[in-house]
Parts: structure tokens; C-alpha cells; sequence
């Protein structure tokens, strides 16, 4: 399967530090490689009815919700691109994340199968210098992999608070060239053991 990635876009603000990391970060993949952006801001999902336990669950034809679940199951690679908000995920993000619940109940899609194997990325800017107060947002990340058995390649982090102030940490411009280029190992659950 050609990789094709999907960059999920979930800051409030538009061409914030967190995108121009990711924008840096993807400028390093090979040419070929299949880019779609999509931002959550100007595609806002509805917030999520948890029907898990009901049996009226349809495939989503039209609007935002299709539109985030037909680019989910067509990438090999999906890029959560999440500015740190209170130690974790936007709210944006925590919402599409919140919709793998529903597809995974969702005929026709096996969604759970489907994303076995794919990989999750993330990008993230913080206003700390100790990255350690990303570990919710990486944990967040690394478990949902790990439940859909998909690979995790990491949260590439910058640190930021102004706008553009990203562009200024040497360091995380440095990782991002090669970010997309290492290994993603199989996501696994803290408590699991080889």
C-alpha cells in the first residue's frame, strides 16, 4: 500500500506552532508520498453520542463526520497535530479520537481490523521547556494506538507559546527532519510485556 498521510489539524488557532512543526516535519517525506491536511477548526465534528450499546449504527454519507472517517480509513500514516492544551489532546482532537469509538461499531467499516498495522504520529507544541508535562498527550496517543494495534511512531515536540515562536527551537526543527523517517514499533499498553 503507498503511504498516504493524513494530518488532523486540532488547534484553535491557524498556523500555529504546532502546524508550522508539523509543516516542517512533512516537508521531509519523500516526494510521492500522499499529503492530506484537515483541520478541525474549519471541519467541526458534532460532539460525540456515544451509542456503543445501540443497534441504529449507520455509515456516515456526508458532512464532516464522513469526511474525517473516509480520510482515517484511507491513510497508512495519521498525524495527530495537537497544540498541549491543560497537559493533553485539543478538544478538537479529543472529539475525532471520541468518534473511533462509534466506527468501531459502524457496519461495513471494520474499523478496529482496518487501522491494524497503520500508524499514529504526533506533533505538539508546548509553552514548557520540560517536555516531561507532554506525558498525558504521548500517553493518550500510545494507548489508542495500542488498543487499535497499530504502530506508534511518537510525538515530535517543539516548544512554542507566541505565534511562529517554534521556529526558533533549533532542536525540534532538527528532529523534525527525520521524524517521519524512523521505525514505528508496535503500540503496546504499559502492562504488556514481550
Amino acid at each position: 500500500m503507498t503511504r498516504r498521510f493524513l494530518f488532523v489539524l486540532g488547534s484553535s488557532r491557524s498556523d500555529g506552532n504546532t502546524e508550522l512543526l508539523a509543516r516542517r516535519a512533512a516537508e521531509q517525506l519523500p516526494e510521492g508520498v500522499e499529503q492530506q491536511w484537515i483541520d478541525l477548526a474549519a471541519h467541526p465534528l458534532p460532539d460525540f453520542e456515544d451509542l456503543r450499546h445501540d443497534s441504529d449504527h449507520v455509515r456516515p454519507t456526508r458532512g464532516n463526520v464522513a469526511l474525517l472517517l473516509d480520510a482515517t480509513l484511507a491513510a497508512t500514516d495519521v498525524v495527530i497535530v495537537s497544540p498541549l492544551y491543560w497537559y493533553s489532546v485539543s478538544a478538537h482532537v479529543k472529539r475525532y479520537l471520541d468518534y473511533w469509538s462509534g466506527w468501531l461499531r459502524t457496519p461495513g467499516v471494520d474499523f478496529k481490523a482496518t487501522m491494524a498495522g497503520r500508524t499514529l504520529w504526533g506533533v505538539t507544541a508546548l509553552a514548557h521547556e520540560e517536555q516531561e508535562v507532554a506525558d498525558p498527550l504521548v500517553e493518550t496517543l500510545s494507548n489508542s494506538a495500542a488498543y487499535l494495534r497499530m504502530r506508534f511512531g511518537g510525538v515530535l515536540l517543539g516548544n512554542g507559546s507566541k505565534p511562529g515562536d517554534v521556529l526558533g527551537d533549533a532542536e525540534a526543527l532538527a528532529r523534525a527532519k527525520t521524524f517521519f523517517a524512523q521505525d514505528a514499533p508496535l503500540a503496546r499498553f504499559p502492562y504488556e510485556t514481550d
